[in-house]
């Protein structure tokens, strides 16, 4: 059908499209259960394999990583961070780098262990709970009653799935291969009010509740049995519902390797982050950047037509930019940092006035 004289006539979309490649991708391994199962020691041993390239633990709360350097050919590096959450994931985002380039370079793959996600969880839930705490209601609530029950709102918690999925998506597209430890024991089941059923137990890992679903291979390790294949991602391993498989003389390397047929010709998988708008992007783009120049540089080059972005999305990202550049202006502690104190705050002001100073020199 011809369009009507004079209507403006929409470029034709093409269909963007590949061939799969066949390839079998690296993995995510939780490996979670009991304390003492040997989930750190089985993390440990895999770093002595010749078969990978540089492994670098990270270390949340757990104090294992320097001890387990005593098994004999263990071979990794420490992760060195200052337990808040940002310097947590820009570590997380400079190991990835390195995959990255080690992989393009057909380099044994790098390994990356978080020890633990029970760790990174609660430091996340807990996060929340201050933060609810924090809130004009609740400090009203708990000055009357310290003791009080108070409500969390849905966007915090919101906001600490938004943090542990950056992580997990980081770890889910590695050029590597990820290994995510966390603890899992045996609790008493409960009803939709919370409350436990009699006669009735269920195994919990304690993590976020989707890690188990974010990850393409699970592994379950107990004390007084063999470890336990959960779930499998992979053509080469059938795992069916509810009979998880016996694992004997289990090892991460034979895992990996011999089971899954990874090789160092596999890649991660091919998952572009999804978003609901073309917002998204410009909002990470704009959460990384801590210079006011380039935010006012980004700002101006928003209403760009090559940027495809509506009028309402436009606002949204020019007032992200905007309170990113007042974010910058005046820093909020970050989860884990003390108040600033007055040096700080003195030093931050004249940092400030040296870098106006410069822009008016250079106007």
């Amino acid at each position: 059908m011809n369009a009507p004289a004079g209507a403006a006539v929409q470029p034709a979309i093409k269909i963007k499209s590949r061939k799969p490649t066949g390839t079998v991708p690296w993995p995510l391994l939780l490996i979670e259960g009991e304390e003492g199962a040997g989930k750190t020691y089985a993390a440990a041993e895999f770093s002595r394999s010749e078969r990978i390239g540089q492994m670098y633990w990270i270390d949340l709360d757990e104090g294992s990583a320097d001890e387990y350097a005593a098994i004999e050919g263990a071979n990794y590096l420490i992760i060195v961070h200052d337990g808040t959450y940002r310097d947590i994931l820009e570590q997380v985002e400079a190991v990835h780098a390195e995959a990255r380039r080690v992989a393009a370079a057909q380099e044994p793959p790098v390994v990356l262990v978080i020890d633990s996600g029970s760790a990174l969880w609660r430091m996340l839930t807990n996060w929340t709970y201050e933060r609810g705490r924090r809130t004009r209601k609740n400090r009203a609530l708990l000055a009357q009653d310290p003791d009080a029950a108070y409500d969390i709102g849905r966007n915090l918690w919101n906001d600490a799935l938004e943090r542990w999925n950056r992580v997990i998506y980081l770890l889910r597209t590695l050029p590597g291969i990820a290994i995510v430890l966390a603890r899992g024991k045996q609790v008493s089941a409960t009803d939709d009010n919370g409350q436990p059923i009699q006669g009735r137990a269920e195994w919990k890992v304690a993590a976020q509740k989707d890690l188990g679903f974010d990850s393409t291979c699970w592994v379950r390790m107990k004390r007084d049995s063999e470890p336990q294949l959960i779930k499998a991602r992979s053509l080469r391993i059938r795992v069916e519902q509810g009979r998880p498989l016996a694992l004997r003389d289990f090892s991460i390397e034979d895992l990996v390797f011999d089971k899954l047929g990874c090789s160092v010709d596999s890649q991660p998988r091919i998952m572009p982050a999804l978003a609901g708008d073309l917002v998204q992007p410009w909002l990470t783009r704009i959460a990384g950047l801590d210079d006011k120049a380039a935010l006012g540089s980004l700002w101006r080059s928003v209403p760009d037509p090559v940027n495809r972005l509506s009028r309402d999305e436009i606002a949204t990202v020019r007032a992200a930019a905007e309170q990113r550049a007042a974010e910058l202006d005046n820093p909020r502690p970050e989860m884990g940092d003390g108040p600033l104190s007055d040096a700080d705050k003195l030093r931050a002001a004249a940092k400030r006035k040296a870098a106006e100073q410069d822009a008016d020199a250079e106007q």
